[in-house]
């Protein structure tokens, strides 16, 4: 399956990306720090971000959704933090605002085709999908 990105949505998810990234270097010497397990696919997602991205299987998604989970709950926190700090027209927070929704929107996208493949493996299978089925079934375009 393709999950269909226009240019803003992919200009708003590299914006978060290197947001992101910036503030777990910035952190590395102490503070609260995402798993890194979600900066891996974070770090993954970022080569990947020159076009509509495809996701063959449910695991695929899953590693997806968990990549753009971080990128928005960041964007969302950096947008609030600007908000308060300046106030709600300030160029900055409107930037994230933008950023932000455009990332929650593609989440929500990506959410509504695991579903969807989750549907189709059940159906196929007979039970609910298993890591095994995530990782092996795969969604053609």
């Amino acid at each position: 399956m393709i999950l269909y990105c226009n240019f803003e949505e992919l200009r708003a998810i590299s914006a978060g990306v290197e947001l992101l990234l910036s503030d777990e270097r910035a952190r590395s010497g102490g503070g609260v720090a995402a798993p890194p397990a979600a900066l891996a696919q974070v770090e993954r997602l970022q080569p990947r971000l020159t076009a509509s991205l495809e996701v063959p299987t449910l695991s695929e998604q899953q590693e997806l959704r968990g990549a753009l989970s971080l990128i928005s709950e960041t964007l969302h926190a950096r947008m609030e933090s600007k908000v308060l700090e300046y106030h709600p027209a300030h160029e900055e927070a409107v930037s994230l605002y933008f950023d932000y929704a455009h990332v929650f929107a593609v989440l929500d996208r990506l959410e509504a085709m695991g579903a969807e493949m989750n549907a189709i493996i059940e159906l196929m299978t007979g039970s609910p999908a298993t890591a095994e089925d995530a990782a092996a079934i795969t969604f053609p375009e």
